[in-house]
This record gives C-alpha cells, sequence and structure tokens, in this order.
C-alpha cells in the first residue's frame, strides 16, 4: 500500500513524506478598493473563481486528503473546488485567517489613500512589529500551528490550506530564516499561488512556490509589479 508519496506503506512515522499547500484565495469581487481584511461579505469574483477552478484541476492528480480553509468567504470559496475534485469535505481553521489591520475598511489607492492622511500615520511608526496590525510572530506561531494540524491530517499525503497573502508570506519567511519585516511590493504569493511545505516525518525539509494560474492574474498583482494609479494590491490579501 502506498503513503501517497512514491514509498511503501512499511515507512517509518519519522520518514514519512506529507506535503502541505498553502495557497493563497483568488481575485475578489472590490470594486471600491477597499482594504477588507477580516471583513466578512467579500466574495470570489467570476475570475477568481476561474483561478480556483484552475487550481483545482492542476492539483486534480495529486494525493491530496485533506482541504482546509480560512472562516472567511473568499478562502471558502478558493477551497471549496479543491475539496470537491477530491471527494473530501471542507474543513475550517480560523489560524488561517487574514491578519488584522487597522486599515480595514479604508482605501489604498495610489495617491488617493489611506496613507496620506495624518490621522493615520500615528499606525505607522514600528514596521517591525508591524504597529498597523497583528504582530509578525502571532502570525507565525498561528500558522505554524495550522500547518503542523494540516500535517496531522495528512500524514503521509498531502493537504492543501486555503489562507491569505501576508500570514503565508510571514511564515514561509520565518521556515526559510528571513526577516519578518519586508516591502509587501515584493512577496513572491499571487492569488491563487501555491507554496508547499514538504515534511519528513514532523520536520520541514523543503519549500516551493508555483503560480498555477498565473494567466489568469492581473499583471499590477504580480510580485514586484509597479503600482498604478487607481488600482492597489494592498487590499487584495
Amino acid at each position: 500500500m502506498s503513503n501517497g508519496n512514491g514509498s511503501g506503506g512499511n515507512v517509518s512515522r519519522d520518514e514519512q513524506l506529507t506535503v502541505v499547500h498553502l495557497m493563497r484565495h483568488g481575485e475578489v469581487h472590490n470594486p471600491d478598493g477597499v482594504l477588507y481584511g477580516r471583513r466578512p461579505g467579500y466574495h470570489l469574483s467570476e475570475l477568481g473563481r476561474q483561478m480556483a477552478d484552475r487550481v483545482a484541476d492542476h492539483l486534480e492528480k495529486r494525493d491530496i486528503t485533506h482541504v482546509v480553509a480560512s472562516p472567511l468567504e473568499r478562502a471558502q470559496e478558493t477551497a471549496a473546488p479543491v475539496a470537491k475534485s477530491h471527494g473530501l469535505d471542507l474543513a475550517t481553521d480560523p489560524r488561517l485567517i487574514e491578519a488584522a489591520n487597522v486599515f480595514e475598511g479604508k482605501t489604498f489607492g495610489v495617491g488617493d489613500g489611506a496613507l496620506r492622511k495624518p490621522d493615520n500615520w500615528k499606525h505607522l511608526t514600528n514596521p517591525f512589529r508591524p504597529s498597523w496590525g497583528e504582530p509578525y510572530i502571532e502570525q507565525v506561531v498561528r500558522m505554524m500551528g495550522a500547518l503542523d494540524a494540516a500535517k496531522e491530517a495528512a500524514r503521509g499525503h498531502e493537504a492543501v490550506c486555503v489562507s491569505h497573502q501576508l500570514p503565508i508570506w510571514i511564515v514561509r519567511s520565518f521556515v526559510e530564516r528571513r526577516r519578518l519585516w519586508h516591502d509587501p511590493r515584493k512577496r513572491q504569493c499571487t492569488l491563487a499561488s501555491l507554496t508547499s511545505f514538504t515534511y519528513r516525518g514532523d520536520t520541514i525539509v523543503s519549500v516551493g512556490y508555483s503560480e498555477p494560474a498565473r494567466d489568469l492574474v492581473p499583471a499590477h498583482l504580480l510580485a514586484g509589479a509597479k503600482p498604478v494609479k487607481g488600482k492597489s494590491k494592498a487590499f487584495g490579501a
């Protein structure tokens, strides 16, 4: 009997390979350009649904035995096609939720957003923590807990966890021993991307990254893209 990773069923628990894919949700319908954060009521756009379907097709032949998502609608809707294609129930883990942010509900368009308003500057005093939202280290703790839970649920197989850009990037940075504070424009975590953690036993031995729906992602939302007036990357988290 195979353990789903090319090894026999007699492989010891400490040697079993398990893959946990952290997937970012697809594009959200957000015509007003609001930083929606943890606010309810933000659903995938039609393009976002296409992205979710694309990734489900990409993963169709993989040994996925567990699918779990953030409680927010956009994450649940992104995870649903993956769960359906593998005949699995969709689980929810609140630890996969978006990072809290004091700017929720505000706009961040280039030249006309919240950062131009003096009343908001008090929240920008410490980019290393950061002072405007959930501390990076708290994101690491909860995301590592969610990864560990998914690894246990899919041990010897593969799991998909749908989350949000910042928590995914922060936990990847932690695992790869990079500093947690960073330039948000340079996050390698495009819409509907997969950041994949391979475990040998309980130890992460490699991290991979792929973009199965890259051709569907608007150019201004790709990592490293230059800001475009009237459009923003900040609210696509």
